[in-house]
């Protein structure tokens, strides 16, 4: 077994620890649990952190518990909220955590035979059938408002908004986070939560309970928050999360996000984003500082990160994608390419629309009669000739060619290059 908390130190992943945590797990194998709330429908690399914890954990030879909020998530939690979330009925939950539990696969083994795989848990199921009487009772007792209302959560949250105040139903969600520890503590001997920073007050909660109904000792670890160098707010983009669906973030926006980061962000990305050892994530970064314009360390973070979430095709494919703005990319290689990633590889450039029922059209008329692409004819001629106008990738020097059904991407594009870096889409209508 490896040292669990020993790794995640030098990769940067911890935030809080509770004391003794270490020592409990180098006793020899145990069980650890991250909690997911289903909010939406895929997982966005906000939740890489935890899930990379989880990862981690298994790999040192202990037991991962992805625990999938179907019950809590019908509360919502209020940690770094800025106002209360709208609840989702049953069916849009249901749907959500299907989703996930796909998505987790991905990451942790829950397959094999090995007496760690990770196992996935929803915490309604062991809440659906529990009356408001029965948990105040039992749980409401033994937790006093005055230690909820100490919680940073509950605090920033009423001091920020003393306009609206904070609903009692997310008031009670750190009890409902700390039942779910307390029910895998005496269920599945789950004696670690792991998360966010901002889940510290949530998870403290759990312990105190667990330590007020039976006694019993339960640890926990948070790793922090990620931010950009800059100050900006990780993995927002103008269009939104970077989301690991790939319907909603194809793999190549998603290779693009990873091989943009800054330097800075880079060399601290590769040590929490992926599991690569120690000594080769080094020599990386001191590669990468050799010679930073060549950005070897963005390309090693992106590839691993792309692998892992999308697979070895769809990197391989994000790859050439990348390759046709700014790389020798031939016909064939455009053609692979899917609608979805074929217009976000183009994004932004100029778009021009012709109708179906004109072609064939011959080349000249298509550049510059058509279309503006060319100011004249007599321009468009001249850079032909010089070999400067390529359709799909494929550089044009006949003058008479005419454009065809044949030349159309996806049954609708065509790809039009004008020099090195001027590219156009002609939307075929």
């Amino acid at each position: 077994m490896k040292n669990f908390v020993e790794e995640l130190k030098w990769r940067g992943m911890i935030h809080d620890i509770m004391p003794g945590t270490e020592e409990e797990l180098l006793k020899g194998p145990s069980a650890a649990y991250v909690g997911i709330d289903p909010t939406g429908d895929s997982l966005h690399i906000g939740h890489l952190v935890s899930i990379m914890i989880l990862k981690h954990f298994q790999a040192c030879g202990h037991k991962p518990v992805a625990l999938v909020g179907g019950a809590t998530g019908m509360i919502g939690d209020p940690s770094m909220k800025s106002q209360e979330r709208n609840l989702l009925d049953e069916q849009t939950l249901a749907h959500n955590v299907d989703c996930i539990k796909k998505q987790l696969g991905r990451f942790l083994d829950f397959e094999s035979d090995a007496p760690n795989k990770a196992v996935l848990v929803n915490n309604y199921d062991w809440m659906k059938d529990y009356t408001f009487i029965n948990f105040t009772r039992d749980i409401g007792k033994l937790i006093t408002v005055n230690y909820m209302m100490s919680k940073d959560s509950v605090k920033k949250r009423l001091s920020r908004d003393s306009s609206e105040g904070m609903s009692f139903t997310e008031f009670t969600y750190q009890l409902l986070q700390g039942y779910d520890f307390l029910y895998l503590y005496q269920n599945m001997g789950v004696k670690l939560q792991l998360g966010g920073a901002d889940q510290w007050g949530n998870i403290t909660t759990g312990t105190e309970l667990i330590r007020r109904t039976c006694g019993g000792e339960a640890y926990a670890l948070t790793c922090p928050l990620i931010t950009k160098a800059d100050g900006g707010k990780f993995g927002k983009t103008e269009k939104g999360n970077i989301w690991l669906d790939a319907d909603k973030t194809t793999p190549y926006e998603f290779y693009q996000f990873w091989l943009n980061v800054s330097d800075d962000d880079a060399c601290k990305y590769i040590k929490i984003f992926t599991m690569l050892d120690r000594a080769t994530i080094e020599a990386a970064i001191e590669e990468h500082l050799q010679d930073p314009g060549r950005r070897s360390l963005q390309k090693l973070l992106a590839k691993e990160v792309t692998v892992m979430v999308h697979g070895q095709k769809e990197y391989d494919n994000a790859l050439a994608a990348s390759q046709m703005l700014f790389g020798n990319s031939t016909s064939e290689a455009l053609r692979a390419l899917d609608e979805k990633t074929f217009l976000s590889v183009f994004a932004g450039v100029p778009t021009f629309d012709i109708a179906r029922a004109d072609l064939p059209l011959q080349l000249l008329d298509m550049l510059a009669v058509q279309t503006s692409i060319f100011p004249s004819k007599g321009e468009a001629r001249k850079m032909v000739q010089g070999g400067g106008v390529s359709i799909n990738k494929d550089k044009i020097t006949d003058l008479d060619r005419k454009v065809s059904e044949d030349d159309i991407l996806d049954g609708k594009y065509i790809l039009v290059q004008k020099g090195k870096k001027n590219y156009y889409i002609i939307n075929v209508k």
